[in-house]
């Protein structure tokens, strides 16, 4: 059977290339096995969980010839301030055909537009999974689309190579964060249990809630977080990390393994105990885990852009920056060795005036945020 003759509709957008709606997994699956630059916000799964919080989705190809080139997942966004069509870390393309990013998102475009007025929606937004690079943000500035004023998914991410052995993995470790995993290790009392229950997604819940509290960001709902996991667990992708200090839930994550990479998506801690490395031991654990799935590379996902916990000598005190909320995160996580990823930052193609609103709500809640 064709390519073809699996997709659910198509609109031929040129003599040689065409956008297509894909409904088959394992074409969708199989294709990004052949990608370099992708995340599980572009897998299939991430398009189960979308359909499950109430959002509709489109899976699109891009096929030149009957050769499916690149993908795309689309998420129409509903909110107050308006509709949007998003698209999370793509499109994909295969990796032979990398430069032909500037048609296939062009050829993307012509499509979203109408799909955008069926859908009454404001603008377009892509996420990308392109490398920071001059030529990859040209492309965006030369197509029409502007820099969105916030992210929605982090465009700085800390990554580790685990292919190189645990003794390898523990010497590149910063020395404090070697030891603190070591002495976790000794402790009787600390222990991380793996789990692939639904239900102890209320445990991780309850720790996450906490985490809020201390850290004052939005937090995502359980239900949220339930139809995250479930989305994932029928295919073994999916594990909730719950760290223990005399039997005490201390430390908890919930990590994705999805085509030969681990992401921690999820965490939470706890303040009591703070001399207790529950969270070193745990974050090491799933590594090891990952190692045992055969994965390649753990994801930390996002860092702080800079350390901003230390603002430039010359400012003045009551004008010096505040403190990145990511800050002490991006130190716990540097700590266990890797490099950075710096993807193409968020790009909006604004298709109506009402997309002004959206853009002073947004760059308004960034500033109250300080990111």
């Amino acid at each position: 059977m064709s390519q073809k003759k699996k997709l659910k509709k198509s609109l031929i957008l040129s003599k040689d290339m065409e956008v297509s709606e894909i409904r088959e997994k394992d074409l969708w699956e199989n294709f990004l096995l052949d990608c370099e630059e992708k995340t599980f916000l572009i897998s299939w799964n991430w398009g189960e969980f979308q359909k499950k919080t109430g959002n509709k989705i489109w899976r699109l190809g891009i096929y030149e010839n009957d050769d499916l080139i690149s993908v795309a997942l689309m998420v129409k966004v509903a909110a107050r301030r308006g509709n949007f069509l998003f698209c999370p870390h793509g499109p994909a393309t295969k990796k032979q055909r990398t430069g032909n990013r500037k048609q296939i998102l062009g050829l993307l475009i012509d499509m979203l537009k109408k799909v955008a007025m069926e859908e009454n929606a404001s603008f377009i937004r892509i996420s990308p999974i392109w490398q920071k690079a001059e030529e990859n943000t040209k492309i965006f500035k030369d197509l029409g689309f502007r820099e969105a004023p916030i992210h929605m998914h982090p465009e700085l991410t800390w990554e580790l190579d685990i292919t190189q052995g645990e003794e390898k993995l523990l010497l590149d470790m910063r020395k404090t964060t070697r030891y603190l995993v070591r002495q976790a290790q000794k402790n009787p009392d600390v222990k991380i249990v793996l789990s692939q229950k639904i239900e102890d997604v209320e445990k991780f819940n309850t720790l996450y809630q906490k985490t809020v509290d201390r850290h004052h960001f939005v937090p995502f709902s359980l239900e949220y977080l339930k139809n995250e996991v479930s989305s994932f667990l029928p295919d073994n992708q999916a594990i909730i990390f719950l760290g223990y200090y005399k039997e005490e839930l201390i430390a908890s994550a919930i990590i994705i393994f999805w085509q030969e990479m681990a992401f921690y998506h999820q965490g939470a801690s706890s303040q009591k105990h703070p001399k207790v490395p529950v969270s070193y031991l745990l974050q090491w654990e799933a590594i090891r885990e990952a190692m045992k799935r055969g994965c390649r590379v753990y994801n930390f996902w996002g860092i702080a852009p800079t350390d901003s916990s230390n603002p430039p000598k010359f400012c003045f005190t009551k004008f010096r920056r505040a403190k990145h909320p990511w800050a002490g995160l991006s130190l716990f996580k540097k700590g266990f060795g890797g490099y950075k990823e710096e993807l193409v930052k968020t790009q909006d193609f604004p298709l109506s005036p009402k997309y002004l609103i959206n853009y002073i709500i947004e760059f308004l809640r960034r500033r109250k945020r300080n990111l």
